[in-house]
């Protein structure tokens, strides 16, 4: 498919700080595969304005300042929905939630899909999952997760886990490979010290290693140590942020100590925007300028942090404008480590990020596809279709009105979405109008189970 236009951005920025970030003494490498260690964090409900390098004021995150400079950090990264559960479903399978029929917070995976634990697993990697899973079709806040579950990670590939449902706060209950285990301390701080043992083992045993950390904060109820609410200036919101910034700098360090930093992947994002509240704008975060919010498809809802830092790859420090998403990590790690994954569920809706962590990647090849469920179901929810200059908005019609609205927005000039410009380019509306609607056909045909090839839809 031939783009009207391209937009991509390799500045190469703060090289003076290098020296500074790589200071710390590292231990001598370890005799250990070629093979890349990967290391997969998320937060959750932190918005694309909850860090300093992006302009947050209120506190700095200076830890993932240091990881944005020293690696690859994006400026258009997408949640591929604007709530927890489907995101992460796009993580595991590199494909759109809604092909698994996760519509919402709290919806399981199926058990016909692939995950990325399973994948990395055929290149002899061990797997551990650390924090928030939101994947078993549990609400409420986190428990622990039973073994006889389905969808427990142990059950979908992971080799270890230590985890709970979905959010949690200072001094809670995990589940190490099910077993509750209570553990004292900021929950941020507890994730990150047991993947570190995780990784060390594996690392003293010479075994390539998937760590999935994935973060309870800044989710409500902001519950974070009272020293972290001081450092924040009494915001529990963003003392829980204190709390993630403190530990990313401990995985980093850890990295570091174990000799293997040079050659893990390490990638940051959020599961979608932040949540924000009119009547206390610094309660729940900052999407910065962008409009929206955590469960809409503006800017604001899906654009998030994203940083990936890997030494031995990304030799220089970049920014990039290339459009990228939750979708690509699948077929990325695919793409990296040279799998052939048996029986891979299709399509996948990522890409492939390895041109662009080369630097051969100026446009992104496809566009990025969004689906928003409304109150009886996807059909009655927005749609958008996101190419590396414009994005078209498909929303419902009015009351009595069957006839869906367009919008389109100049994401290079106008991140805002404060203008639409679609009576100006309709010859645009048009092609991006048809791309849209092919691609959610095929997503219905997913949701139906089609994509399996005994069909079940489980």
């Amino acid at each position: 498919m031939k783009h009207l236009h391209s937009h991509s951005i390799w500045a190469v920025s703060v090289l003076s700080l290098l020296p500074l970030l790589r200071a710390e003494t590292a231990a001598p490498a370890p005799a250990q595969t070629d093979k890349p260690n990967l290391v997969l964090c998320m937060t959750d409900d932190q918005g694309w304005g909850d860090v300093s390098y992006n302009g947050l004021k209120k506190i700095q995150t200076p830890n993932l300042d240091a990881m944005a400079a020293a690696g690859l950090r994006f400026d258009r990264f997408y949640s591929a929905h604007p709530s927890c559960s489907p995101t992460r479903a796009s993580v595991m399978t590199g494909r759109h939630p809604y092909r698994m029929d996760c519509l919402w917070p709290g919806m399981p995976l199926r058990k016909g899909e692939i995950t990325i634990a399973q994948a990395v697993k055929t290149a002899g990697y061990r797997s551990g999952h650390f924090g928030k899973w939101h994947l078993n079709g549990v609400a409420g806040p986190g428990k622990v997760i039973a073994n006889t579950d389905p969808f427990s990670p142990l059950n979908v590939g992971f080799d270890e886990s230590f985890s709970v449902s979905n959010y949690f706060e200072t001094d809670w209950t995990f589940g190490h490979n099910g077993v509750p285990e209570k553990a004292s301390g900021d929950g941020s701080d507890v994730i990150v010290d047991r993947a570190l043992k995780f990784i060390e083992t594996n690392v003293k045993q010479h075994q390539p290693f998937l760590a999935v950390v994935w973060f309870g904060s800044p989710h409500v109820p902001h519950q974070p140590l009272p020293e972290d609410l001081k450092a924040a200036g009494g915001s529990a919101y963003y003392g829980e942020i204190v709390g993630v910034d403190r530990s990313m700098g401990t995985l980093r360090s850890g990295l570091r100590k174990l000799g293997i930093a040079e050659n893990t992947l390490l990638m940051f994002c959020s599961d979608n925007g932040s949540w924000l509240d009119e009547n206390a704008p610094e309660a729940h975060g900052s999407n910065g300028v962008l409009r929206g919010k955590k469960g809409e498809l503006w800017e604001g809802g899906i654009r998030v942090p994203g940083i990936i830092e890997w030494p031995a790859r990304i030799k220089q420090p970049a920014v990039t404008s290339v459009p990228a998403v939750t979708s690509d990590i699948y077929p990325t790690i695919v793409d990296l480590l040279n799998l052939e994954v048996p029986k891979q569920v299709k399509p996948l809706d990522g890409i492939s990020l390895v041109p662009l962590l080369d630097g051969r990647m100026k446009a992104r090849p496809t566009p990025i596809g969004f689906w928003h469920a409304g109150e009886t179901g996807p059909e009655d929810g927005p749609a958008a279709w996101n190419d590396n200059r414009y994005k078209l908005h498909q929303r419902p019609g009015d009351k009595g009105d069957k006839d869906d609205k367009y919008e389109l927005y100049d994401m290079t000039t106008d991140p805002s979405e404060k203008t639409d410009v679609a009576a100006a380019h309709p010859e645009i509306v048009k092609r991006m109008q048809a791309e849209l609607e092919s691609w959610l056909a095929s997503v219905r045909k997913s949701r139906r189970g089609d994509d399996y090839p005994a069909k079940p839809v489980l």
